[in-house]
């Protein structure tokens, strides 16, 4: 636990390094150009069918016109909007953690590694080809979780447990192995991954709660749809620099933890029963050599 709390902090303190901020823009940059690029071309059809869809369920028709008597009309055309930025958020978020795997893990787990673990060997466990793979299939497996549990999301207790679990395992999956990719061997990094499986899952599951801190901004309702130019990038930069700080968190764990495998140096007992050469009998047994001094001679 002492390992995660100094991990935890040190990463605090390296995400306001200057090399760190400047990484966070490219993910930041190229999120927006695609976000605003989809909306230009998607939003309004998105929004007409999202609430062609809603108008097929009675029960949201009562409501709707519910709304209407007690004079908050003006909000019907909030929800269709509100729930395609909901059903977008998981894209978003799988997104932003592949582009900071992508582009800044690497650069943030060299700088850890420069400052704090300079000496540390780098064995390179695992090539870019692993790491793209291992990244691809857990992403593949969190949609999957995703899609099945989707239904779920509209019970209130569980839509604030179950994405953040996927997002905190996803997030486990990806930087653990990234963070070890580099210095670790293949076996040091299955050790290191085996021993520590629950502190790096706890951290991940921080992480994707950290995470769901943007969707707040979705609750904003009107406000947020009339802001939304500047909301977004906002929200994508707040992601980004979420799973920047969590990639410096499993960076700064992972390697004190490679550092301290290998500071337990194997050490070989003797068998009590075993032969052993007392100092004494050494040199009861060794010849003395005298000097020229020694001989006796008058």
């Amino acid at each position: 636990m002492t390992l995660l709390f100094d991990s935890f902090w040190r990463a605090v303190a390296y995400c306001v390094h200057p090399r760190v901020i400047a990484l966070s823009f490219l993910p930041l940059i190229l999120m927006v150009v695609l976000s605003f690029g989809l909306g230009y071309f998607f939003w309004e059809g998105a929004v007409a069918s999202v609430g062609a869809w809603l108008a097929s369920f009675e029960l949201v028709e009562t409501l709707l016109a519910w709304m209407d008597q007690i004079g908050m009309g003006p909000l019907r055309g909030v929800f269709a909007p509100l729930l395609v930025l909901v059903l977008a958020t998981p894209v978003i978020v799988l997104l932003c953690l592949l582009l900071v795997a992508m582009f800044m893990t690497p650069a943030m787990v060299d700088l850890v590694g420069q400052r704090r673990f300079a000496s540390l060997e780098r064995k390179h466990g695992g090539s870019l080809v692993i790491s793209v793979l291992w990244s691809l299939g857990s992403t593949l497996l969190a949609i999957v979780a995703l899609v099945i549990s989707l239904p779920l999301w509209l019970v209130p207790p569980l839509v604030l447990i179950l994405p953040p679990l996927i997002w905190g395992w996803l997030t486990y999956r990806v930087f653990a192995f990234d963070a070890l990719a580099t210095h670790a061997s293949s076996d040091e990094r299955k050790s290191i991954l085996k021993e520590h499986r629950g502190s790096l899952l706890l951290m991940g599951v921080l992480s994707g709660y950290l995470g769901a801190a943007p969707t707040l901004l979705w609750a904003s309702g009107a406000m947020f749809i009339a802001m939304a130019p500047l909301l977004v990038p906002l929200a994508i930069w707040i992601y980004t620099l979420v799973f920047a700080f969590a990639s410096l968190w499993f960076a700064h764990f992972a390697l004190a933890a490679l550092q301290r495998l290998r500071a337990v140096v194997p050490v070989e007992v003797l068998d009590a029963d075993s032969e052993r050469v007392r100092p004494s009998d050494a040199r009861a047994d060794t010849p003395q050599v005298r000097g020229p001094d020694q001989t006796g001679a008058t």
